[in-house]
Parts: structure tokens; sequence; C-alpha cells
């Protein structure tokens, strides 16, 4: 089944979210936070960063807050913060089931 638009998020779509819940950032900053972050793991390009912020900016899930010449801060919404914390829920209740996998209290179905 497809799933819906923000319904889960990229990888990348999660780590600017996660940087723009701690505090206001603009692009150069969002990259060397989240790299920082995932010890290098996780590293966007511009190209990458700067597709997600224009579709987390036209969906109200993040918004400019200031303008310093090129340099545009991004502040996320009320909006965002919702789809970031039911997708930090959504991975910890995966993170949980593969910690229980091969559960004894499982009932046994035939599987």
């Amino acid at each position: 089944m497809a799933r819906k638009p923000m319904e889960t998020l990229t990888e990348s779509m999660f780590y600017v979210l996660l940087a723009l819940s701690v505090r206001d950032m603009c692009g150069t900053e969002l990259t060397s936070y989240v790299r920082k972050l995932t010890g290098g793991r996780v590293s966007m390009g511009p190209g990458t960063l700067y597709a997600i912020i224009s579709r987390f900016s036209s969906e109200y899930i993040i918004h400019e807050v200031g303008r310093a010449g090129r340099k545009i801060t991004y502040s996320i919404t009320d909006r965002g913060r919702k789809i970031y914390e039911d997708e930090l829920n959504r991975l910890k209740m995966c993170i949980e089931d593969a910690g229980g996998r091969g559960n004894e209290n499982m009932e046994d179905d035939g599987v």
C-alpha cells in the first residue's frame, strides 16, 4: 500500500526536523548540526537540503523566521513538531519491535 505524504519521513527529513526542534537554524547550520550529531553518517548536500526545505515550507512544516542577505533562518511550526514527534514515536516502536523478536510471550499463531 502506498504511504500518505508525510506519513513517514526520509532519514534526511527526520534529521532536519530534529535539528529545528532544538533551535532555529539556517541551511548551513542544519547540515553541520546533522553531520556532527550523526558522526558524519548522515550528510546532506545542498540539493537534498533545499528540496526538503522547499517542501517543508510549502506544507507549513517549517517557516522562515529571519533573513540576513542570503542567510535564511527557519523554525519548526506546531504542525512540523507534531510530524516530528509522530515519526519519533513510530521509530521508537520499530526499535521496541526489533528488541522483542523471539519474545516467548507472543502467542504461537503458526508463523
